[in-house]
C-alpha cells in the first residue's frame, strides 16, 4: 500500500470549526492517501514563550504581536519529519477545492521549500480575531508551503534555533538563498479580498478571517464554505448513526 502523503495543518482552538472543514476538503478532493497532521506551539518541541497584552498574544523573543497557536510552531515540521522526505503545511483557514495530488507534481528536489510568491501588503492594521495585523517581506509565504525536509539547508531548523530567532527571520525564509524557494501558482493560495478574481483559485485562504465568523459573512466563496461545512456534518452524522440492529436493541 502506498504510504500516505504527510499534510501539517496549523491548529488553534479557537478555530477549531476552520480546521476541521480544511481537513475535510483537503482529504475529500484528494486522490492519493494522506495523513493530516494538527500542528501548534503543544507539541514538545516548542519552548517559545510570550506574554499577553489584553488578548493580544506578544512573542517574548522579539516582542512582536501573532496571531495563532501555530504561528512559529510550522518551522518545527523538517526536524519533526527527522530531515525525511517532502511534506505539505498549510494554515488552518484554508478550503481546499482541488486535489491535492496534482500540486505535488511539481515538486522539484532543488528547492528547499516551495510556496506562493505573494506581493502581500495588507492597508488594515487588524486582522482576524481583532488581532493585530504585521505587514512584512514575503507575507503569507509561509501558510502554505511544501517542504523539503531532506534539504541540507533545512537544517538549520533545530529546535533551538526555532525557539530563539525572531519570527520576522523564521517566516520570510532568512535561511534560504532565493533560488532555494520555488514558486508555485498562486491558484493554490488564493487570498481571499487579495488575489486576483480571474484566478481560479485550488486552495482558497481566508487569511483576514472566513465564514465561521460572524462578521466575515460577505467573503468570496462564503457559500461554498458553508457548502463544504454542511458536507462534513452530514458525513458525520452518518458515521454516528446507528445501525437498524443497533436502534432496536
Amino acid at each position: 500500500m502506498k504510504k500516505p502523503f504527510r499534510w501539517y495543518l496549523g491548529y488553534d482552538p479557537r478555530e477549531e470549526i476552520a480546521y476541521q472543514v480544511a481537513e475535510f476538503s483537503l482529504k475529500r478532493h484528494s486522490s492519493i492517501p494522506l495523513e493530516i497532521i494538527p500542528i501548534s506551539s503543544t507539541h514538545p518541541f516548542y519552548k517559545r514563550t510570550w506574554h499577553y497584552t489584553g488578548a493580544q498574544k506578544i512573542d517574548n523573543i522579539d516582542s512582536r504581536p501573532f496571531s495563532t497557536d501555530f504561528a512559529f510552531a510550522r518551522f518545527l515540521i523538517p526536524v519533526i519529519e527527522n530531515y525525511e522526505g517532502w511534506v505539505g503545511f498549510s494554515d488552518c483557514d484554508f478550503l481546499f477545492r482541488a486535489d491535492i495530488a496534482e500540486l505535488l507534481t511539481q515538486i522539484n528536489d532543488d528547492y528547499a521549500v516551495m510556496c506562493v510568491f505573494h506581493n502581500f501588503w495588507p492597508q488594515s492594521p487588524i486582522k482576524m480575531d481583532g488581532m493585530a495585523q504585521q505587514a512584512y517581506f514575503r507575507k503569507c509565504w509561509s501558510s502554505f508551503v511544501l517542504w523539503n525536509c531532506q534539504h541540507p539547508a533545512n537544517a538549520w531548523l533545530t529546535p533551538d534555533v526555532v525557539n530563539r530567532v525572531t519570527g520576522n527571520e523564521l517566516h520570510t525564509f532568512s535561511w534560504l538563498r532565493e533560488g532555494l524557494i520555488g514558486e508555485l501558482p498562486e491558484e493554490w493560495n488564493w487570498l481571499c479580498g487579495h488575489s486576483a478574481r480571474s484566478i481560479k483559485p485550488k486552495a482558497i485562504h481566508y487569511t483576514e478571517g472566513g465564514p465561521w465568523m460572524t462578521y466575515r459573512q460577505n467573503v468570496d466563496y462564503r457559500d461554498e464554505w458553508l457548502a463544504e461545512k454542511a458536507l462534513m456534518e452530514s458525513e458525520q452524522s452518518k458515521s454516528i448513526e446507528p445501525t437498524s440492529s443497533q436502534a432496536n436493541a
